[in-house]
């Protein structure tokens, strides 16, 4: 399938700053990060623009017009120089004539989106600020790899809190041997520590 998607789609290297895409825009597909990190962020009330997560190498998002749907939702900002891997809506079509089974994959990728996005609500609405955050780091560990490439600020926004807090937490985590902080960057030393902590 990786073949497949390659052949039909496109490499694109971004540096820091650039927009992979944005929300709103009227041609979707899927969006593979390469290389680098890319931060997902979705218009909230009052026209804000937030951060809701990062995506490093090996993460792939977006969506398809094929079966209903509308623009897509999320913009994508590099964080540092990336590579993507972009594949449009006729390229997944194209595809698909020869490899049906795309479709499922695709479908199952919108699945593992929505179940992402359920679970940072309920966890906004079930968890106590320190376990919140050890529980997002857990996940953003296991889906990106164990070196986060996030400063305390982003990390902060994407939480809702304030810088000092979520620097004080870090702090605690790192003091227990969960983590090791460096600049702009966390390293996970002890993902299922930190889900013991959420789960306190």
């Amino acid at each position: 399938m990786i073949e497949a998607l390659l052949t039909h789609g496109r490499i694109v290297q971004l540096p820091t700053g650039a927009w992979a895409q944005s929300e709103g825009d009227e041609q979707t597909g899927i969006t593979l990060v390469v290389e680098g990190a890319v931060q997902m962020m979705c218009a909230a009330p009052g026209g804000r623009e937030v951060l809701f997560g990062q995506a490093g190498p090996g993460v792939a998002l977006g969506q398809t017009l094929r079966f209903g749907g509308g623009p897509r939702l999320v913009t994508l900002i590099c964080v540092e120089p990336s590579v993507l891997l972009v594949v449009p809506d006729h390229a997944l079509t194209r595809i698909a004539a020869e490899r049906p089974e795309l479709w499922q994959a695709v479908a199952a990728l919108v699945y593992l989106q929505l179940r992402g996005a359920l679970m940072i609500a309920a966890e906004a609405v079930a968890l106590p600020p320190r376990q919140r955050l050890a529980a997002r780091l857990d996940v953003m560990a296991r889906t990106g790899g164990p070196t986060l490439r996030i400063n305390q600020q982003a990390l902060a926004e994407m939480m809702g809190l304030s810088r000092k807090t979520v620097n004080a937490y870090l702090l605690g985590f790192q003091r227990a041997g969960l983590l090791t902080l460096g600049y702009g960057q966390i390293e996970v030393r002890d993902a299922p520590g930190l889900r013991r902590v959420a789960e306190s």
